[in-house]
């Protein structure tokens, strides 16, 4: 009786059914409690309750556990995506030892794992994935001699993942993603005959473990980003003969690409963005003909473009942003079509197809040449750097002497694009009013073309009659000079000079972003247009976009950067809908002291309430300094506003009602009451994975949005709790999509 639509509560009297073997419930709108009465079942062997409303709260409604002891041959419970809440039952270690399958994956668990699961020792299938279950596994996990699939991912479990997994010789899929387990890898993972492996978005440290990628193994997927390993990938990776997607995105491994990597000839996935990988791409990735994405961004690699990879018929997606690249970019294969390919924040390179906007090579030469020329450089550019220097200093006094009439860029580094007043004033055809984006409280964004390096960029001028302007210049040019992370808006440059008549001007330049901000997005138009629709499959992807890049900004790019402004007016749109954090105007920055007084010191663009109102955390009010807590808090009502469509400062909101309560007193039984009218469709309850999808975005914003700043998520956790929710929506949607066909 699965996948109808069936509803209300399941008939107990199913427990008179005393010859029964196999009940199949699934998938339909049943509400209520699983009936104890199916422990009449003697003859039992499969139970599947899994995709329905149903609810265990307290020990009366967790009694079907107990019950179900009673059914000897049971070897399959099935009992997924359900409303299930508090602590597993202990009693569950009594169930049949014939169970081999046992799900109980994307409920509302919570409390530690039973230690007397260990008592199951039947069980080939074991699945608790996307519930809040915490405490360690070590005292079980061992025992289950005949387990071939453990998934634990999306919870809160901690300690070390236990050596004694590498006891389960049969084990062939482990899943402990989204957790966070801390120490080492177990070398002992190198035992089993796995064909799947995921330790991503953990606290794990030290080496990569090469007992993994042993001679003979059978692993199909490896993905362990998002963590903390160190030190080189082991060369030993050429022995997986059989993987299909490597993941080692967001760590701290440095070394060469592996040259073994090449013998990998079924990969389809390579993902080794956001480490420190130096030297140059490995020329062997060109045998990896079935490749369909690659990923090297945010590394520390130089050298040449293997024009070989535009050979791989099959490669789609190929990201080698903000590296050290230089020379011509091939034409063909993937780097045909600007969409596949991003190359931004390597200033070395050059050609290419006209979509890519790069500048034009001056000479084209043979590889040797090139090759020849880059070590020529090497060595000049010291003696030039030298000579420069002596010449800019005469010039700059010389300018500054003569007041003169032509502007120049600030000198922040010779990475940036070098422009002058003539050259904004041409690209935004004067600063007319037709290219005019928006007005803020520091100025004007204007859209401009820069045609000399063909880019289409937003130009932010700065009304430099306020002090608080010139602060706000320096103090975004410096959070935005220095990190690179492809949910920022990036800056190309920056111009200040002084012009004839003595009047400075000062402006940023940015990438321009063709969809807008996402304020335009959720709310009606000044001239009463309604907004374009968001799907709630892109209102998660936007929310993960920002969450990562506050994530990126607070823990990973060196210094903490609190952006102190987080609003939708502030998260722009590329292309393809990617969100990126804009306008670092009034972020602070966070660094330590070192003062007698052990006070946390931060360095401010600007004094006195930092943000805007209905977004600052209620800490700022009374006074409190600018702490990446306040973010977590903005981000939490920057999602309730994605998620009912309203701004904090309706005019509803009054008399002590604020969005946050708003929210809080229908969650979660009548949450789709206060969700934008959009998405209310999409989200009923007959929509099992929507719906959960939308309670758990509800219980991340809710959890970032606690009064007090100790209460609240880190901006690093409800990041991983939004990418866990986006994997669950892509599979959900995956999964009907299947059924559909």
């Amino acid at each position: 009786m699965s996948q109808n639509m069936f509803e209300g509560h399941i008939p107990p009297s199913l427990g008179n059914a005393s010859n029964l073997v196999s009940l199949d419930l699934s998938q339909n709108n049943f509400t209520g409690q699983i009936p104890s009465s199916f422990g009449n079942l003697e003859a039992l062997t499969y139970l599947n309750v899994g995709g329905n409303h149903l609810q265990a709260r307290d020990s009366q409604s967790w009694e079907f556990i107990d019950k179900l002891s009673h059914c000897r041959s049971l070897e399959v419970l099935d009992l997924h995506a359900n409303n299930l809440q508090g602590a597993i039952p202990n009693t569950i270690g009594n169930l049949s030892t014939n169970l081999t399958q046992l799900i109980l994956d994307t409920n509302n668990l919570s409390g530690t794992i039973p230690t007397s699961i260990g008592n199951l020792s039947g069980l080939i299938t074991l699945q608790l994935a996307n519930n809040n279950l915490n405490g360690t596994i070590e005292e079980w996990s061992g025992k289950l001699k005949n387990l071939q699939k453990l998934s634990l991912e999306t919870n809160n479990l901690t300690g070390p993942i236990p050596s004694s997994i590498g006891d389960l010789t049969q084990l062939a899929s482990l899943t402990l993603a989204e957790n966070k387990f801390e120490g080492l890898i177990p070398p002992s993972l190198g035992n089993l005959p796995l064909s799947e492996l995921n330790l991503s978005y953990n606290n794990l440290k030290g080496s990569i473990p090469k007992e993994i990628f042993r001679s003979g193994t059978t692993l199909v997927k490896c993905i362990l980003s998002y963590n903390n390993l160190q030190g080189p990938i082991p060369q030993e990776l050429g022995n997986l003969q059989h993987v299909t997607d490597l993941e080692f995105s967001s760590n701290n491994l440095t070394g060469e690409i592996p040259s073994a990597l090449g013998r990998c000839v079924g990969l389809l996935v390579l993902q080794m963005d956001r480490n420190f990988l130096t030297g140059n791409i490995s020329v062997s990735l060109s045998n990896l003909k079935s490749l369909s994405m690659l990923n090297l961004s945010h590394n520390n690699l130089s050298g040449f473009i293997p024009t070989d990879l535009s050979q791989l018929e099959h490669l789609t997606q190929l990201d080698l942003s903000y590296n050290d690249l230089q020379g011509e970019i091939p034409t063909t294969g993937v780097f045909g079509n600007a969409r596949s390919v991003s190359l931004v924040g390597n200033q070395g390179l050059c050609g290419g197809v006209s979509d890519l906007h790069m500048p034009t090579c001056p000479t084209t030469t043979t590889s040797w040449g090139r090759e020849r020329k880059y070590y020529l450089v090497k060595i000049l550019i010291p003696i030039f750097g030298f000579m420069s220097l002596i010449v800019l200093g005469y010039f700059f006094i010389t300018e500054m002497k003569d007041k003169g009439a032509h502007s120049s860029s600030p000198p922040f580094g010779d990475k940036f694009l070098k422009v002058s007043y003539n050259d904004l004033a041409e690209a935004t055809k004067n600063f007319s009013e037709s290219n005019l984006i928006g007005r803020g409280g520091y100025g004007s964004v204007y859209r401009g073309n820069l045609m000399e390096d063909k880019l289409e960029v937003a130009v932010k001028v700065l009304d430099i009659d306020t002090q608080a302007a010139k602060k706000s210049f320096l103090s975004e040019y410096e959070a935005l000079r220095s990190i690179r992370h492809r949910n920022i808006v990036p800056i190309i440059t920056a111009c200040s000079s002084v012009q004839t008549g003595g009047n400075t001007f000062k402006a940023l330049v940015y990438g321009y972003m063709p969809n807008g901000n996402l304020d335009t997005w959720l709310h009606k138009k000044g001239d009463g247009e309604g907004p374009n629709h968001l799907s709630l499959a892109q209102r998660i992807c936007i929310a993960v976009n920002i969450a990562d890049a506050l994530d990126y900004i607070h823990n990973d790019s060196g210094k903490p950067i609190i952006h102190c402004d987080v609003k939708p007016s502030n998260i722009l749109l590329d292309y393809d809908m990617n969100a990126r954090l804009g306008d670092f105007g009034i972020a602070s920055f966070y660094h330590h002291s070192s003062s007698t007084t052990g006070q946390d010191a931060y360095s401010t663009s600007s004094f006195g309430v930092k943000g805007t109102i209905g977004y600052i955390g209620p800490e700022y009010a009374g006074g409190g300094r600018p702490s990446t807590c306040g973010d977590v808090y903005s981000f939490g009502v920057l999602l309730l506003e994605m998620l009912t469509g309203k701004r904090p400062t309706d005019p509803m909101f009054e008399n002590g009602l604020s969005i946050i309560n708003f929210v809080e007193r229908s969650f979660p039984d009548q949450i789709l009451q206060v969700i934008d009218a959009s998405l209310q469709d999409e989200c009923k309850p007959a929509s099992t994975i929507a719906h959960q999808c939308l309670l758990s975005l509800v219980e991340v914003a809710l959890s970032c949005t606690r009064q007090f700043p100790s209460e609240r998520m880190t901006m690093r956790e409800a990041a991983n709790r939004i990418s866990s929710i986006k994997a669950s929506h892509v599979k959900g949607r995956d999964r009907t999509d299947s059924l559909q066909r």
